[in-house]
């Protein structure tokens, strides 16, 4: 499933929602501090309109503030950067993803940790058929 355009991210957006997701709600204010090398408070509040009106986040009121929280869940969230990610540097393949994850992390993994991912692997393979 290919993105529509109202659903992808810039860099900042995507910057924005890990703060978010991290803190579970959070004002502008939060979120300028956490991000690196922030914009201008103004910039954020920008972003964080855009970001409502692609309905990712929404806010709530409290104490005459606004407190921006997540919509989409984490999850479908990371799925749909996964295929963006795939789509964009792998040309839609999982298998070239996995060689460069491995590649790049091999050496950290540990015996365990192969043996559960050859176990997700065959899992995949039994309900691939």
């Amino acid at each position: 499933m290919v993105l529509k355009e109202q659903h992808k991210l810039s860099r900042r957006e995507r910057q924005i929602m890990d703060v978010l997701y991290r803190l579970g709600r959070a004002t502008a204010a939060e979120i300028l501090e956490n991000i690196p090398d922030p914009p201008g408070y103004s910039a954020v509040r920008a972003m964080l309109r855009v970001l409502e009106e692609k309905k990712h986040i929404r806010h709530e009121e409290k104490d005459l503030r606004y407190v921006f929280l997540p919509v989409v869940p984490r999850d479908k969230a990371k799925r749909s950067a996964i295929r963006h990610m795939l789509d964009t540097f792998f040309e839609g393949s999982p298998e070239q993803a996995v060689a460069t994850l491995l590649d790049v992390s091999g050496r950290t993994l540990s015996g365990d940790d192969f043996d559960r991912l050859a176990a997700l692997i065959e899992k995949a393979r039994q309900e691939g058929r």
